[in-house]
């Protein structure tokens, strides 16, 4: 009895991350004796309160490559700052490889307006009224890290204030 009690509050301390998987890969590599097989899973893993991560992890199995991919993303997680309308401060744009993402600030009731790995990332982020567009490449992989990117990118007006030394009260004037 008291084992189940241990085990329930441990799932409960890791149950505050989510993770989702957006992509499991076939991939082979050709060796001298023939093909080797092995599994790329692209997991994207969020606290749904403001951080977000992308991994890729790769295994002969996909379990491996998932419990992988979820260990990467950890290491890659994002702060995104969040207004009280749970929308994110002003426009952004990110960029990685081939794909490009824009997003802008939405007003409350609007939802999360966005596709594929995009909609993931901002979902498991905790932003909950966004406007967002996949421009370029529909790499599942590329998309989650370019929006990964323009939520890396955004700041808030106390961090502005902080980095000019000047009072908040002035960047409103």
């Amino acid at each position: 009895m008291a084992n189940r009690r241990k085990s329930n509050k441990a799932r409960e301390k890791d149950s505050e991350w989510q993770e989702r998987v957006v992509q499991i890969r076939r991939v082979t590599k050709v060796v001298k004796g023939g093909k080797t097989l092995s599994f790329r899973a692209v997991v994207i893993v969020g606290n749904e309160r403001g951080q977000v991560g992308v991994g890729v992890g790769k295994a002969g199995d996909v379990i491996g490559a998932v419990r992988k991919g979820v260990a990467d993303a950890k290491k890659h997680l994002v702060e995104v700052p969040l207004t009280k309308a749970n929308s994110i401060p002003h426009p952004s744009n990110g960029v990685s490889g081939g794909a490009k993402v824009m997003m802008r600030p939405a007003g409350p009731g609007t939802g999360v307006i966005a596709g594929g790995a995009v909609r993931t990332v901002l979902e498991l982020s905790g932003v909950k009224n966004v406007l967002a567009k996949q421009l370029g490449s529909s790499n599942p992989l590329n998309n989650a890290r370019a929006a990964a990117n323009a939520l890396d990118v955004l700041r808030t007006l106390a961090d502005v204030a902080q980095e000019r030394d000047v009072p908040l009260e002035q960047l409103y004037a």
